[in-house]
């Protein structure tokens, strides 16, 4: 069995977005060389996510409201209590735990075997700085 591993790394502008990963995914399957198995990819940060969904600009503009209703952004600590840490990004953890932390793809015949309309994305919640996602190749 072969296992491969890489590290991917974003440093997004915006405190929120999100960006499709399936194309890097793809490159690292590529290298890896695996026929057969299962490709882990997951978010190394707790206020960002990886997930699987449909690449539709609409879909991405709905989860941004969706979060931002859900988890507002508010720096202060009245609203959550990690803030009062000294931190600013409550609202990051609990979007990222909505959202995930990993996805498992099964490989076949050397291609990522989704199901129709299926991507990758890395969601980030609290941006403006380096962090990275795990992918993780393991099969023949």
């Amino acid at each position: 069995m072969r296992s491969f591993r890489k590290e991917l790394w974003f440093n997004l502008s915006e405190r929120m977005d999100f960006v499709n990963i399936t194309p890097k995914v793809e490159d690292c399957l590529r290298e890896s060389g695996v026929q057969e198995g299962l490709c882990l990819v997951n978010a190394m940060h707790i206020t960002a996510s990886v997930f699987i969904n449909d690449n539709e600009s609409g879909l991405i503009r709905d989860y941004k409201k969706w979060l931002e209703e859900l988890a507002p952004f508010d720096p202060s600590p009245e609203r959550y209590h990690h803030n009062r840490t000294g931190e600013d990004n409550a609202d990051a953890h609990h979007k990222r735990q909505i959202m995930g932390r990993e996805v498992v793809v099964a490989i076949t015949e050397g291609q990522l075997d989704f199901g129709p309309w299926e991507q990758i994305f890395y969601g980030e919640f609290d941006g403006r700085r380096k962090k990275r996602v795990l992918v993780k190749i393991i099969g023949e």
